[in-house]
């Protein structure tokens, strides 16, 4: 027997809970951090470093400005459509999900928690107005003529492209009261809000399995969606390429590419 057999007859008839990391993005042409697919840079931002570093922030907002149309353009590929199509079946409860590309919801998924945010939404840290990231493009635009998106972009794990320079440019602020802006997502070193990690925590706790592809759970925030499923005692399926934090407590371990794997167990759950 396979292992693809052995998670198909673990989780047939079961109701199944998905977690899933950048990994399951790598095909749709999005770098991860770590592993298959992976493009490594010097300095993830960090929370401390956005809040504290102006020159930090303008470097990330002109790279993110550069490489944000690039990194929402990708389309959802075999994985996320698997997923998809075993929610509209009935089988799958929900993801939960460390990605920030949107790519869950663009497959037709509709219980999603993103676990670390968006990046098609943007936040005022002062007064909590949240904005569409297009309309933030367009005030960044406005107030920085001269910047020109480069033909070939090259993107890095943030979404963003590494700029020459950051002389001139002016970071937007929050059109409500001023303040600062910052993209909806978790940075290094910041935590998931609690709210929503409450939110990650129904989508397990509805489930008779969990199913978890494309992370190596290097993260914390994904381990501890682990940790709820072990303390309820179901069954654990885990799909990657690489080693991971869980596969000590994992039923069954596929090493593998989320897209053939995930379509092969939509194949025979539906």
């Amino acid at each position: 027997m396979t292992s693809i057999d052995h998670a198909c007859e673990l989780l047939r008839g079961r109701r199944i809970a998905v977690l899933t990391g950048a990994g399951i993005s790598t095909d749709s042409g999005i770098p991860a951090y770590r592993g298959v697919g992976a493009r490594t840079r010097a300095a993830p931002m960090t929370i401390q470093t956005y809040l504290g570093d102006e020159a930090a922030r303008r470097r990330y907002w002109l790279g993110g400005h550069l490489g944000w149309r690039a990194f929402t353009a990708p389309e959802p590929n075999q994985g996320h459509r698997a997923i998809a199509r075993l929610e509209r079946a009935g089988v799958v409860t929900g993801v939960v999900t460390q990605n920030v590309d949107g790519l869950h919801l663009r497959a037709g998924s509709t219980r999603v928690v993103e676990l670390h945010g968006t990046m098609h939404r943007t936040l005022c840290l002062h007064c909590g107005q949240v904005f569409d990231r297009r309309a933030i493009a367009e005030q960044l635009e406005q107030l920085n003529p001269w910047v020109r998106r480069p033909e070939r972009i090259e993107l890095n794990p943030d979404g963003d492209v590494t700029p020459e320079s950051t002389e001139g440019f002016v970071i937007p602020s929050c059109t409500v009261c001023g303040g600062m802006l910052k993209p909806e997502v978790v940075y290094f070193g910041e935590f998931v809000p609690a709210r929503r990690f409450r939110a990650a925590e129904s989508v397990v706790n509805v489930s008779d399995a969990l199913l978890v592809a494309g992370t190596s759970l290097t993260v914390n925030s994904g381990v501890r969606v682990i940790e709820r499923a072990r303390r309820r005692g179901i069954p654990l399926v885990i799909v990657n390429h690489a080693p991971t934090r869980a596969d000590a407590w994992a039923d069954v371990v596929i090493a593998g590419g989320t897209s053939p794997v995930l379509g092969a167990l939509a194949d025979a759950l539906v």
